[in-house]
């Protein structure tokens, strides 16, 4: 198992990757670990998000995963915790050496076991900074849930609260990335990229989470390899970072194309709609 480091963030302009697993059972869980670890040892970090259908929450996950990376960051849900007393899991990150963690607001759990207190994500950042003042606190950005204005004032009052950087939902064009960036260009953030790879894929994003596609955009493979590259060259350019969501997909076959093959001709991005600094380095 890897020795706990910390993870303090440092201006080096260095972009972090991140790899979202979703922990459906311990040994799915291992066996794309040890694939990451295989196959991907540029990458350090895998980020778990903490899904009420499994039986593996997100810090039991994020501890199985230090065996295999040494930076791991499990996603809480706020409504999950009491807004009205301390956060009960910092002993549990302190013994698993989870020193970063990312809130989101979280569904509605069912009805039967809904907290009558539950915390905003707003207030769960301010319990978990007052437990473990030095632990990395990241929240969400959602694009698409409002209007672009009222979410970058959501994001300013949650760093208010006391985070230290942003994960986005996915992105699909780097226009939209981009103006995002340029509201927030102090922002330590990850940006979400997910491959969507058919057309009742595309239609889930769109009804269920508002999501924009570009009009050139194909759910192909190609395509989302290469919008993938462009993404990781946007991340670079801008001193940002990225996490992958390889979600029903062989998550080898995928990275594959994206953080090792490199090489795909100018010309063959031109026509998928990609711009040609995207590919080559």
């Amino acid at each position: 198992m890897f020795a706990a480091q910390s993870s303090k963030l440092t201006n080096n302009n260095m972009s972090r990757i991140s790899i979202e697993l979703v922990p459906r059972d311990t040994a799915k869980l291992k066996q794309e670990l040890q694939e990451i670890a295989t196959h991907f040892p540029m990458v350090d970090l895998v980020n778990i998000p903490d899904l009420l259908r499994f039986d593996i929450r997100s810090w039991q996950g994020c501890a199985i995963a230090k065996q295999y990376v040494p930076h791991t960051i499990p996603h809480l849900r706020a409504i999950d915790f009491a807004n009205d007393e301390p956060f009960p899991l910092a002993s549990y990150f302190r013994e698993f050496g989870i020193d970063e963690v990312l809130v989101v607001t979280g569904d509605p759990p069912p009805a039967d076991s809904r907290r009558p207190n539950g915390a905003t994500a707003i207030e769960l950042i301010g319990l978990i900074r007052e437990a473990l003042p030095d632990i990395n606190i990241y929240a969400a950005i959602d694009p698409y849930r409002q209007g672009i204005q009222q979410e970058i004032e959501y994001a300013m009052a949650k760093q208010a609260a006391g985070v230290d950087g942003f994960f986005t939902q996915p992105f699909f064009d780097t226009r939209l990335m981009e103006i995002f960036w340029e509201q927030l260009p102090d922002f330590n953030i990850y940006w979400g990229i997910s491959p969507v790879l058919t057309a009742r894929s595309q239609r889930y994003w769109t009804s269920r989470n508002r999501a924009v596609f570009p009009s050139n955009f194909e759910p192909t493979m190609a395509w989302n390899q290469a919008f993938g590259r462009e993404a990781m060259r946007f991340a670079r350019q801008t001193g940002s970072n990225a996490y992958f969501m390889p979600i029903r997909t062989d998550l080898v076959s995928y990275l594959n194309g994206v953080l090792i093959h490199d090489d795909m001709p100018v010309n063959a991005a031109v026509e998928m709609g990609v711009p040609s600094y995207a590919v080559g380095s």
